[in-house]
């Protein structure tokens, strides 16, 4: 059997960005605000105002100031309603992703403990049979020392 190699141009994503991705595509209502969160972030949303807003000061209205200021607030409200959710959804992705990542830390890090463990036991093992071995050379511990006569 003969494996695909891994193509390095294409983007590996974490196993929560993936599920957080796919559940959101999922939901119509979080696709909507996704989409209009995208809009009113790009500059287009804001170049599509300035120009409303201009045509509306001095095309539409002779004194546009109490409209228009009703028509931004109400704006102001909803944008900040969907920069909210946007905030909302950003930090529980965060959090799934930091408890995923927690877990697999904790899993990392007590496979290395076992596998120290089993390096150090064999070291002991191997230790054992040199020392045990006749004709081998005795343990430095029992050697004489520059201070013995």
């Amino acid at each position: 059997m003969s494996e695909t190699p891994h193509d390095d141009r294409k983007p590996r994503h974490h196993p929560i960005v993936i599920a957080h991705r796919e559940r959101r595509a999922a939901d119509v209502q979080l696709r909507v605000a996704d989409a209009i969160t995208a809009f009113a972030g790009s500059m287009p949303f804001g170049y599509i105002h300035a120009a409303l807003f201009a045509v509306w000061m001095v095309f539409v209205e002779s004194d546009p100031w109490p409209k228009l200021t009703l028509v931004v607030s109400l704006e102001a409200i909803f944008l900040s309603t969907f920069v909210m959710i946007g905030q909302n959804r950003q930090s529980a992705f965060q959090q799934a992703k930091a408890d995923h990542d927690f877990v697999e830390q904790e899993q990392e890090l007590k496979l290395n403990t076992e596998l120290t463990r089993a390096v150090h036991q064999l070291a002991r093992e191997i230790h054992e049979r040199v020392l045990a071995t006749p004709g081998a050379a005795p343990a430095p511990s029992s050697l004489p020392g520059p201070d013995s006569d």
